[in-house]
């Protein structure tokens, strides 16, 4: 992908592969709700206010509202030479539609010093791992090799071997078995009481939600560094396992 294109995209424009709720579920409407803002349409949205928080919700979750509401299947990544758009789209179409829709129990945990929705149990957690790990072996080609500088700032970080060998390879140090399935709540949080408030608060509302759907995927875009990310397309994977 060279020059610009339409809608302010260009070489520095990232895509990503992310699960994105159903958007007529209330996982997609709680999220964006939690976060601020719905990446699809682009609306800015009143958050709740947890009663046990002492301050505003929206204080404690700028980083995730940036990138959307989202769990993360290939991390963000510009195109590689000669792939555009439309190319990406058509083969994440064709690899979603290898895969069946199944649905995963889910709640809020914390993660480190952020908070985030987890499976609930590890046959989720493997589940999701198979998933993720699928797709960046068959979409991993369309990737942009990174750069030198890319290269040097993602390996300053403290890593394990294998973690690095990941980032050389992959450019992302988290996955295949490092991989852990999160949608992040929170920026991260030195105070152990407002994670343990949002997990709690986050737990409630969603009690009565049922699993979490895993329908498809959505590609999601950057269009110049720093920018929000915004959902471009879902794509939709088989009611049934495909025929062979």
């Amino acid at each position: 992908m060279t020059g610009a294109l339409a809608g302010g995209w260009s070489a520095a424009t990232r895509f990503a592969i992310y699960y994105a709720p159903p958007r007529e579920s209330a996982w997609w409407r709680a999220g964006c709700a939690w976060l601020s803002r719905d990446p699809e349409s682009g609306e800015s949205l009143a958050p709740p206010q947890p009663a046990a928080l002492g301050r505003p919700l929206a204080e404690l979750t700028g980083a995730p509202r940036r990138y959307g509401w989202h769990g993360t299947l290939v991390p963000p990544f510009r195109l590689a030479e000669g792939v555009t758009p439309e190319a990406l789209l058509a083969a994440a179409q064709q690899w979603a539609a290898t895969r069946t829709r199944f649905a995963v129990a889910a709640e809020a945990a914390t993660l480190g010093r952020f908070v985030a929705l987890r499976p609930a149990d590890e046959a989720g957690d493997a589940a999701l791992r198979d998933l993720a790990a699928d797709a960046l072996r068959t979409l991993g080609d369309l990737r942009a090799r990174q750069t030198p500088a890319e290269l040097a700032r993602r390996l300053d970080a403290p890593l394990t071997d294998r973690q690095r060998a990941y980032v050389e390879a992959w450019g992302y140090p988290y996955v295949f078995e490092e991989f852990r399935f999160h949608m992040t709540l929170s920026d991260s949080l030195a105070d152990a009481g407002e994670r343990e408030a949002l997990v709690a608060a986050w737990n409630a509302q969603m009690a009565e939600a049922g699993a979490l759907p895993m329908e498809g995927i959505a590609i999601f875009v950057e269009p110049q560094p720093g920018l929000p990310f915004s959902l471009w397309r879902r794509v939709a994977f088989a009611d049934q396992e495909p025929r062979a």
